[in-house]
């Protein structure tokens, strides 16, 4: 048993003797594991109003200063569960689809700290670099085929997304412009096959030269060079030609950010594992979720164009028969309060607010948990960040329980949180 293993067990050991009965029998639960092969995460920045998309209640009206929801409610598939009005594709497939309602955590004010909790499941640390939900399923499960990367993000690289203490090789591959491949592996024309492996050839030669090294960082970068030569070629760059598609259906899917989902399917087929699609690049509304005072007048364009977007995802899929091998998640950085701001907006709230998951194999529901006639408070099956994160964990394989090490240092895979077991069956 090598050091660590044996802090680990150490550990385990002595916390377990430590707790209560009850608390050891809970720590001893039956692992809970889905068979979902890939996640697809939609990030909507700048913070979704839950209470005008998956968790809408009365009517309000922000010119009399009343709170409650912008846009009228509808029925979906799923008697009794109702979305707003703008979701109506959506609202046609709740069968496929559990809106979690009672997502919560305690940041309000500040976006980066939340886009940060809402990607690492964990307040911001001094003293650690806390890998993403995206890094850990890359690490855990590594690419679903051979010669693509585990990880992509479409979208601008952020440190929130990024693998932390897991070192580069557990790293995202970014793009920002479906209409073409990822800069940093797309060759000039200049360089011909016959010159690249030239380079390739002296880049062998230089690493040759150097001792062997036990340095994680220096191994974590080679492994990344490594990586980004197998993908530069042109067999992985054609799953960005998106031309390859037939019309209707790229016109189905919808503007740029539809072209990012379809983009997401067709990463999935070629063997990615995680994919982050964001949807606060194109904002059509100004401001994007972030929705106060003016900005919430053109705040239903957004919510139509995630409507068309995940549904034609969602079918897609069904299609092809990945729906259940894919994990589709929607996250946002909080919620919004039922009150309307001076200029008619919404400020943010942290308390209570929807995420959504769809596919992955799961035992769908409509909805997951019961906020009040506001959406302020929750009233039943809270589901902490943590417990959001199992959730996503148990549904691909990756075991909740575990640990991961910064060094020596045992760090739980989601800060110790469960699955929601009714999504399970």
């Amino acid at each position: 048993m090598n050091r660590r293993r044996f802090l680990g067990a150490g550990a385990s050991l002595a916390s377990g003797l430590a707790l209560p009965r009850s608390l050891r029998a809970e720590a001893a639960e039956e692992l809970i594991q889905g068979k979902a092969e890939h996640v697809i995460s939609i990030w909507l920045g700048g913070g979704m109003a839950q209470t005008d998309t998956f968790d809408p209640k009365r009517l309000g009206d922000a010119k009399a200063g009343k709170p409650g929801s912008y846009y009228p409610s509808i029925e979906t598939a799923v008697p009794g569960v109702r979305l707003c009005e703008h979701l109506s594709k959506m609202a046609r497939l709740m069968d496929r689809v559990t809106a979690v309602r009672t997502v919560h955590h305690d940041v309000i004010d500040e976006h980066a700290a939340a886009t940060n909790r809402m990607h690492t499941g964990r307040p911001i640390s001094g003293t650690i670099s806390y890998p993403s939900i995206g890094s850990i399923i890359a690490h855990q499960r590594g690419a679903a085929g051979e010669g693509a990367p585990p990880y992509v993000v479409i979208g601008y690289p952020n440190v929130t997304r990024g693998p932390g203490f897991l070192g580069a090789q557990a790293g995202y591959l970014y793009l920002t412009d479906t209409s073409r491949g990822p800069a940093g592996l797309s060759r000039p024309k200049s360089i011909t096959p016959e010159r690249q492996a030239r380079r390739e050839q002296f880049l062998a030669a230089l690493q040759s030269g150097d001792p062997p090294t036990s340095d994680r960082q220096l191994m974590s970068y080679d492994a990344a060079i490594e990586q980004s030569l197998k993908l530069s070629g042109p067999e992985f760059n054609r799953v960005f030609h998106l031309d390859q598609e037939p019309a209707d259906l790229r016109s189905q899917y919808g503007g740029e950010f539809g072209q990012r989902c379809l983009l997401s399917r067709r990463l999935i087929e070629r063997g990615v594992r995680f994919v982050e699609v964001s949807h606060n690049l194109n904002f059509l509304n100004g401001t994007g979720w972030d929705t106060h005072n003016e900005g919430i007048l053109k705040q239903h364009e957004l919510i139509r164009e995630l409507d068309t977007a995940v549904a034609a995802l969602i079918t897609d899929l069904e299609s092809k028969r990945l729906l259940d091998k894919t994990l589709i998640v929607i996250t946002t950085e909080f919620g919004r309060p039922p009150e309307f701001d001076g200029g008619g907006g919404r400020g943010h709230q942290g308390s209570a607010f929807s995420c959504v998951l769809a596919g992955g194999g799961l035992q769908h529901t409509g909805a997951y948990g019961v906020t009040d006639d506001l959406t302020k408070k929750i009233v039943e099956n809270p589901v902490s960040v943590p417990d959001f994160f199992a959730t996503i964990c148990a549904a691909v394989g990756v075991d909740y329980r575990e640990n991961l090490y910064d060094g020596d240092r045992p760090v739980p895979i989601t800060d110790r949180g469960k699955p929601i077991g009714a999504l399970f069956g």
